[in-house]
């Protein structure tokens, strides 16, 4: 499998569905990249997302429909199974997912992490500007934040500055990624620890 998953994480209000989509513009006419549309039980509001109703994402995911799933949130998210063409096809892929399923994707793909964040000052103020939680609910998802799970390699982005500072900064990377994609392993084909 030539390409590369590239597995994009943040907690709320870091501005990972911003400089998501900054980067998928720059970079849409370079067909070496593809940026997944997930599918979520969640009415489509400002985020890029693909709507299921709950029977309905059951019935794709078991159907193989997903390549990766998870449930956050009282939510159901999916990760399209194409993108297993895109990867053998040498693609550089790009998803935004969460960062409980890191480690099972690492071990099914080759991937690289990238973690989008900003100060809680920061976070705070745009989760307060999306306005669809409660004060208490913003709270909350300010003390959720954890650190991406050890033995993977994680780029991080700290979005507090201009929008077109952060889109600039990941394209950038996306760009030397994809420059080196055919030098990445797959876990199952990485030399075993000494």
């Amino acid at each position: 499998m030539p390409g590369l998953l590239v597995l994009v994480v943040g907690p709320s209000g870091s501005g990972k569905d911003t400089l998501l989509s900054g980067a998928a513009q720059a970079l849409a006419g370079d067909a070496r990249f593809r940026f997944v549309r997930r599918v979520v039980t969640r009415p489509a509001q400002e985020e890029d997302h693909d709507v299921a109703d709950e029977p309905g994402f059951h019935a794709r995911r078991a159907a193989g429909g997903f390549a990766l799933n998870w449930e956050a949130h009282g939510l159901h998210y999916g990760v399209p199974a194409d993108i297993v063409q895109d990867l053998e096809a040498g693609r550089t892929v790009v998803a935004n997912v969460s960062r409980s399923i890191l480690v099972s994707a690492a071990e099914r793909f080759p991937v690289a992490v990238i973690e989008i964040t900003a100060s809680e000052r920061v976070r705070a103020a745009r989760l307060r500007d999306r306005a669809r939680e409660t004060p208490a609910d913003i709270a909350a998802r300010l003390a959720r934040a954890a650190p991406p799970p050890e033995g993977l390699s994680v780029f991080t982005i700290l979005n507090d500055s201009s929008v077109a500072h952060g889109v600039a900064t990941l394209t950038d990377f996306l760009y030397r990624i994809a420059e080196n994609v055919q030098a990445l392993p797959h876990p199952s084909e990485a030399p075993a620890p000494e």
